[in-house]
């Protein structure tokens, strides 16, 4: 078997044409008509690294660690493949497995390969940047506080170097896919793993891709919004998202040359094909732009997945409504390639057994943010659940690799540290058990209005764009049921329960 794995950045099902959205996406729908598409798709930890290490490991890992590498004690299923004799590639533009945060997943693949330049990758070396020159350029929003948000200035210089499309970085990520085909397209068991960051913001496009979706702004660049409520004009709102909607489509061009690719050599009748997301990204709706910082609503958590299989060629076209989550990306890659036993550490399972025929998955799964609202969702109705003080709340990080996203540790995060064994998932290691540092209590918004705002549930199916919170004491009580079941199969820690005001199970 050889496997392409394909993850686009920030990718907002709603805009999909493959799923009703309307951005430009012709060749996504194609392979959707080909493929099978999953319409209960969730994310599971949240954001781009806690995402990444749920796709290695086959569990979510946010109510136990913020933003870190893979531990020691992690199973990576690149890692697994490698041992059963798949050579495994990653190819990528995401500069976050190159910081101190995200360092520790590339080296799990047989080999990788870097394209450097997106968003604040510390690329372009300029000791005296143009200050004066990038602040004409660029809207307030994006310029404010430049020297203190040192990485928009970085991408203020890394961008500066798009000259020509080809310069733009998913472009090089393709051209260099299509080196990786060319030499080994012939070959068997491989699995090669195309990563571009893009449509991440910032949403910059070549101007052939922004034409398509005019508007009336006539002001600086504006392509990145802040992870905030919305203080934009509706004029400035509309060109943010034109903004998206033309690099969603440049995405969806060069998605379908791979397509093309595969038509010309054939590569359909033995090679499968997943493409999903980390996570989606808001853009303006419930006035919330971004992620992280809002209840995680459908255009955050509820994301694609399609996957193409040749020995399910007779299912192309079809959707399943089986609920499945991130975590489940694991478990399918291994056993697209023939293993079937599986670490005792992990929750999610492989999707194949959907291909075929429809069906219960999930009768519940958990998704969040480590410090934020623990979610959960049946497919039916979502409940977020938070914590009953956010700036009181009782919190961990149990790790062994203590690195943030771009640091060490400080050493006064160290105070009243311990290691414990508490968890059956970290095997022979003892993981420390460190009070987790202020920053990591994530109220939503600017100073975090009360909770009972939020504890919310929604019935997504009569009303998937989350307008109206219902109050039910049975529903509630229902998904509170499931919610527990879910952390206790994730070894969730005392007080993940306490925090949210539940009582630990005994």
């Amino acid at each position: 078997m050889r496997t392409l794995f394909i993850l686009f950045d920030s990718l907002n099902r709603h805009a999909l044409e493959s799923y009703g959205g309307n951005v430009k996406t012709p060749n996504i729908r194609r392979f959707s008509e080909r493929a099978v598409t999953f319409d209960n798709h969730y994310v599971g930890s949240m954001p781009c690294m806690p995402a990444r290490r749920d796709i290695h490991t086959g569990r979510v890992n946010f109510l136990h660690r913020s933003w870190g590498p893979l531990e020691p004690y992690d199973q990576s299923f690149s890692d697994i493949l490698v041992k059963n004799g798949t050579y495994t590639h990653l190819l990528t533009d995401h500069y976050h497995y190159f910081e101190d945060g995200g360092s520790t997943f590339h080296n799990r693949y047989t080999t990788w390969d870097f394209v450097r330049g997106q968003e604040w990758d510390a690329w372009k070396a300029v000791v005296e940047p143009p200050l004066d020159e990038f602040k004409e350029r660029y809207h307030d929003s994006q310029y404010e506080d430049v020297r203190q948000f040192s990485g928009r200035l970085q991408n203020m210089l890394n961008r500066a170097e798009y000259v020509e499309e080809e310069d733009f970085p998913m472009v090089k990520c393709f051209e260099r896919l299509f080196d990786f085909l060319n030499a080994n397209r012939d070959a068997d068991n491989w699995m090669l793993q195309l990563e571009c960051f893009d449509p991440h913001e910032p949403f910059q496009a070549p101007q052939r891709f922004r034409d398509l979706y005019p508007t009336d702004y006539q002001g600086p660049i504006l392509d990145w919004p802040r992870y905030r409520e919305v203080r934009e004009t509706d004029e400035e709102v509309r060109e943010i998202r034109a903004n998206y909607a033309a690099l969603l489509t440049m995405v969806d061009e060069y998605f379908g040359k791979l397509l093309d690719y595969m038509d010309e050599h054939d590569m359909w009748k033995d090679t499968a094909v997943i493409l999903t997301t980390d996570h989606g990204v808001m853009l303006g709706e419930h006035d919330w732009w971004a992620k992280n910082r809002q209840p995680f609503y459908q255009e955050i958590s509820h994301i694609p997945m399609i996957v193409w299989h040749p020995d399910h060629a007779d299912q192309a076209g079809q959707r399943r409504s089986g609920l499945t989550q991130t975590q489940d990306l694991m478990p399918t890659l291994l056993e697209m390639h023939g293993i079937t036993d599986l670490p005792s550490s992990v929750e999610g399972k492989s999707v194949l057994n959907l291909m075929a025929e429809d069906g219960l998955h999930h009768e519940a799964v958990i998704y969040g943010l480590f410090g934020a609202a623990t979610n959960v969702t049946d497919g039916k109705y979502t409940y977020f659940c938070y914590p009953t003080d956010f700036f009181e709340q009782e919190i961990h990080e149990y790790t062994l690799i203590p690195l943030h996203t771009k640091s060490f540790f400080l050493a006064n995060e160290f105070e009243n540290a311990e290691f414990v064994r508490s968890f059956s998932f970290t095997g022979d290691y003892p993981v420390m058990k460190l009070p987790a540092r202020k920053d990591a209590k994530r109220p939503p918004g600017q100073g975090g209005p009360p909770s009972d705002l939020f504890n919310q549930i929604y019935d997504v199916e009569a009303d998937p764009g989350q307008t109206a919170p219902i109050k039910n004491e049975t529903i509630e009580a229902d998904m509170t049921v499931k919610l527990l079941k879910c952390m206790q199969q994730n070894e969730a820690p005392p007080e993940a329960y306490t925090r949210l005001g539940l009582e630990v199970p005994v």
